[in-house]
């Protein structure tokens, strides 16, 4: 069973057949779909299952905080599924893939006391960018 099927199942959240397809579609490490690209993996599997039932079941996992909406440079927003396991993201400036990473060190201690302006930190997203080898090689 993926590890966001067992996240959900423990929070006790119905696991109807077009939710369950959802969040197999979205299982591994490194995922990033569009929720058009979610819908048309899912259709693989089930294949009645509707654009408005991947959008709704999508808000409702981003809602639960079982899976994070990442948007990138003005393009279409991407959903991952690693919500509890703290990462950044490095992002093609070519083809918009997204890879986590895990860098060393922690963003928030790494802003300084006076670049803070009083605030007290509870989270940082920092976002890395580049080409991908197949559009560096381009």
């Amino acid at each position: 069973m993926s590890d966001l099927l067992e996240r959900l199942r423990e929070r006790g959240w119905r696991l109807t057949s077009q939710r369950r397809v959802v969040a197999e579609v979205l299982d591994g490490d490194h995922v990033h779909l569009t929720a058009d690209e979610v819908h048309a993996r899912a259709a693989e599997r089930l294949p009645e299952i509707s654009r408005a039932t991947v959008y709704n079941t999508l808000g409702e996992l981003v809602t639960l905080g079982e899976v994070v909406e990442v948007a990138t440079d003005g393009r279409a927003k991407r959903y991952d599924p690693n919500a509890h396991r703290p990462h950044q993201h490095l992002v093609c400036t070519g083809c918009g893939t997204i890879r986590d990473v895990h860098p060393a060190g922690d963003p928030l201690a790494d802003l300084p006391s006076e670049q803070r302006f009083g605030f007290t930190l509870s989270g940082a997203e920092v976002t890395y960018r580049g080409l991908c080898p197949n559009c560096a090689g381009q």
